[in-house]
């Protein structure tokens, strides 16, 4: 993508903060209303107490004796504006906070099918440390924006606002005396702001570490103890907790004297307002009832600017906070239509002058290749050749910098991803197991299968009876990530998986690499009865594995330097002999 259209993509904070409320409309226009209504209602004792304090001094200088029937009203409307200014800052919360919490789950949404719809190595770039950091604690730190500042400080800056109008019409020099706190608390909050994206942008990089160090730390505890490495890894993961904890402190240590004079001057005041409204009152020039008037009003200021000053940091993190989770939703996608137009015939695969790289680096170098229907293909080639990208790509993982990859006659940049997704059944070395049931990992290759068709794949592919001898059999929860099962358990359950999608397309890539030779057989013997008919990509590196496929197609950086069968490779291609050669002598030596 160009830099031109990457600006003209990037979306503003605001535009986002809008979109996201956008989702919830009516209940934050509901929320904004009652939070009005809450800030009048707890401004309003202000003003019925001015007026008490008003009839006492126009008794007082009348000599006439007050009586309790004189405020009463006063008192009783005092009493209805504070209890109506809770229940409606609780419905104004309330509404608020259903809406936020929906929108959060929508925006948590919107990433993982946003993950779903990028290239794979954009996927790729950053760690799951970082993923699990932008997708949890990232959006649940907009909620503050969408829960809070939007009802409040819309709220509680529009009535002081009406509010400081008032005050100007009984006096408008004392009032803008008693303002001039406000300016000065600005300031303070101004010095405090210095700096302050940098600090904050450095405790997301920090906690970013954090997070992916304890996740390395915890995903290579084995590793760690047998090696003996478990100083130096603690180390580590020690080192970049204090880090993390050391930027958030020393932020807050450089900000707190800055916060502290800006929350005590800002709201303050009658530091101007007592000072000149005694002189003016000793001038005459302002009465008693509209100097009190005034210095009542000016407490009813203190509450909403106390709210608005302890949003001021939120308001100034939104950017960064919203950034790291709209980061994602920018980034480019798969191209691909929403509806399908032409419809493959067949699952003959052709790879024209395919062209692949990523950060400048370019992997593959023009492949051109056919794949027949329902034929038995092998990669291989030395480890980095670039058979996994070219695997990748034809399920569509990715999208080829220049050519193009065709199922059935049709580019699959041309077919929904959904659409395609069924035509592909993909399983790799490292596939992951959901902290689910045997069962029901295997039935998400088809979510209609029957708990027989689940039975059959897994005999098919070697898995029953190992899975029996589980404590609960099919019922058995495998773990996170398939944890409670070894590497080859995992295996041989991933291509049940896939067997049961009843794919047309099946891609192995290394895909008996955690198996014993013994249940390596086993797959193998499966995999061809369960693929016939079908269109194989196989990937391994055990070449006795593939030596019966249709045809071996020979990679070599990035080009592919020869195809055919297993005795074509071996009079043909050097290299192929070469691989062959030193697995006969490995498998013989052992």
């Amino acid at each position: 993508m160009s830099e031109a259209t990457q600006k003209k993509k990037k979306r503003s904070t605001l535009s986002w903060v809008a979109e996201f409320a956008g989702q919830k409309k009516l209940n934050y226009i509901l929320s904004v209303i009652f939070a009005f209504g809450k800030v009048i209602s707890g401004i309003m004792p202000y003003i019925y107490m001015a007026d008490i304090v008003d009839k006492l001094l126009s008794l007082h200088e009348s000599g006439a004796k007050p009586s309790m029937g004189d405020f009463t009203k006063d008192i009783v409307m005092m009493a209805v504006f504070w209890v109506l200014c809770r229940v409606l800052h609780s419905i104004s919360t309330t509404l608020s906070h259903a809406a936020t919490f929906e929108v959060l789950a929508n925006i948590r949404r919107q990433l993982t099918v946003k993950l779903s719809k990028i290239p794979l190595g954009s996927v790729l770039s950053q760690s799951s440390g970082t993923y699990k950091n932008i997708i949890c604690e990232r959006v649940d730190s907009i909620e503050t924006t969408l829960a809070h500042i939007i009802p409040e400080v819309l709220s509680n800056a529009f009535v002081p606002v009406a509010l400081i109008i008032y005050m100007l019409t009984i006096n408008v020099k004392l009032t803008l005396i008693s303002l001039v706190c406000i300016p000065v608390g600005i300031l303070f909050f101004g010095i405090m702001m210095i700096g302050s994206t940098e600090s904050y942008n450095n405790t997301v990089v920090k906690t970013k570490k954090l997070n992916d160090t304890a996740v390395e730390y915890i995903n290579g505890i084995e590793v760690i103890k047998a090696f003996g490495k478990s100083k130096t890894s603690y180390e580590k993961f020690v080192t970049a907790a204090k880090e993390g904890a050391d930027c958030f402190i020393e932020w807050m240590r450089r900000c707190n004297v800055w916060q502290s004079l800006a929350l005590l001057i800002m709201p303050f005041f009658l530091l101007g307002l007592l000072p000149f409204g005694a002189m003016a009152y000793k001038d005459g020039t302002v009465s008693g009832s509209d100097l009190l008037m005034l210095i009542i009003l000016s407490l009813g200021l203190v509450s909403p600017f106390l709210t608005i000053a302890s949003y001021w940091d939120g308001i100034a993190k939104m950017g960064t906070v919203i950034g790291e989770a709209t980061e994602i939703l920018e980034r480019e996608e798969l191209v691909r239509p929403d509806r399908l137009t032409e419809n493959p015939d067949g699952t003959e695969i052709v790879l024209k002058n395919v062209h692949f790289g990523d950060d400048d680096k370019e992997i593959l170098h023009g492949i051109d290749l056919t794949v027949k229907q329902g034929t038995v293909n092998a990669f291989v080639g030395p480890s980095g050749s670039g058979k996994s990208t070219v695997a990748k790509l034809i399920a569509s993982f990715w999208d080829v910098n220049e050519g193009s990859i065709s199922i059935g006659g049709v580019d699959i940049r041309k077919i929904p991803l959904e659409e395609y997704n069924r035509y592909i059944a993909y399983v790799s070395q490292d596939n992951y197991l959901f902290d689910e049931t045997v069962r029901d990992n295997i039935r998400m290759g088809d979510p209609t299968a029957s708990d027989e068709d689940v039975i059959n794949a897994a005999k098919a592919c070697g898995c029953h009876d190992f899975i029996m001898q589980l404590e609960h059999g099919y019922d058995t929860v495998v773990g996170g990530a398939g944890g409670h099962l070894s590497g080859g358990e995992r295996q041989r359950i991933s291509i049940a998986r896939a067997m049961l999608k009843n794919a047309p397309i099946v891609i192995l890539d290394e895909a008996t690499a955690y198996t014993d030779p013994e249940n390596e057989a086993l797959v193998q013997s499966s995999v061809a009865k369960l693929v016939q008919g079908k269109t194989l990509l196989v990937i391994a590196h055990r070449l006795s594995t593939i030596a019966s496929a249709d045809q071996i197609i020979v990679i070599k950086d990035g080009c592919a330097v020869a195809s055919g069968t297993q005795e074509e490779l071996l009079k043909n291609c050097g290299l192929y002999k070469q691989m062959w050669d030193a697995h006969i002598s490995v498998k013989e030596g052992a």
